[in-house]
């Protein structure tokens, strides 16, 4: 299971740290990732503070030094930016047949799930498979912040706002999955164009009543990013849908439900995202009521008639 990312870490420890050490953090967080990176001699002049402190701040969260806090970031980048390829070349990943990066996933008995002796290595993997879709699912839905998850809902099931939904290279077909269950439900809802000149005049007419609905995992796309941007200017609001690690569109969005992507393969499972896209449709349902209901009869009633059912 992926844990979580040194942002989180240094938020969680934000009232135990002393004023300087917060001046610190403050600074981390402010450029964070990139400002984990700085000198401590740079870091401790950005916070105002002395460079013991940096060291005592790193101390503070578990590390032995600022040089092993800076090692456990490039790890967390490391996995942030992994490719499929790249997971396929770490060790646990392609003949092997393990899961991501550091899982320890093994039979009850203890013994590596691959040379489990008596049982199939089909049977093996399935097994595997079953634990870590499982787990993954569990820890997503268990994770979700409440407040964020209710808000999502409200947004979506607003009908005085107008929905774009937009996805990456595989998780397009998430935010058609979604999109097509919210057109069943609701006015005013629509994918984002791919043509360019669409595109364009689909972003330059979002106002206010907008929501943008992204999905951006892993290795994640800058235009996600400018488009989560341009909605915030707008007041629009954003809904992301990402991984644990968060994508770079995450200080533009009005929420942000992240989801574990732990898989038997080395591509990145959407598995437990579509849990939660779900369980968010169950709460749209449920907070549409009988109009809902009605709008979906209705859509019965026009597909039956023009012969597509």
């Amino acid at each position: 299971m992926a844990s979580p990312s040194l942002a989180d870490e240094i938020r969680q420890k934000l009232g135990e740290l002393t004023p300087a050490e917060r001046k610190v953090a403050r600074v981390l967080l402010a450029g964070y990732p990139a400002a984990g990176f700085e000198t401590i001699a740079v870091l401790a002049e950005r916070a105002s503070v002395s460079a013991p402190t940096v060291i005592r701040f790193a101390n503070r969260l578990g590390y032995q030094g600022f040089p092993d806090f800076q090692a456990a970031l490039r790890s967390e980048l490391d996995a942030r930016n992994a490719s499929p390829l790249s997971l396929y070349e770490t060790p646990g990943f392609g003949r092997s047949g393990a899961g991501e990066v550091g899982n320890a996933d093994t039979p009850d008995d203890g013994t590596p799930w691959t040379t489990h002796e008596g049982v199939s290595p089909d049977s093996s993997l399935l097994r595997h498979g079953s634990r870590l879709f499982t787990g993954a699912v569990t820890a997503t839905l268990a994770e979700l912040p409440p407040h964020d998850f209710e808000h999502a809902v409200r947004l979506l099931s607003d009908r005085k706002r107008r929905i774009t939904l937009v996805g990456g290279r595989f998780t397009h077909l998430l935010a058609q999955y979604l999109g097509l269950h919210l057109m069943q439900l609701r006015d005013d809802v629509r994918f984002l164009p791919d043509r360019d000149v669409e595109r364009t005049a689909v972003l330059a007419a979002l106002t206010r009543r907008d929501v943008l609905v992204v999905f951006d995992y892993r290795r994640y796309e800058s235009d996600k990013t400018t488009m989560a941007a341009l909605v915030q200017e707008e007041g629009g609001k954003v809904v992301l849908f990402t991984d644990t690690w968060l994508s770079p569109a995450a200080p533009h969005a009005e929420v942000v439900l992240p989801s574990r992507v732990t898989a038997p393969s080395p591509y990145d499972s959407l598995v437990p995202t579509l849990a939660v896209l779900e369980t968010v449709v169950a709460g749209i349902i449920r907070t549409l009521g009988d109009e809902a209901r009605r709008r979906m009869q209705h859509g019965e009633d026009i597909a039956r008639r023009a012969g597509l059912y």
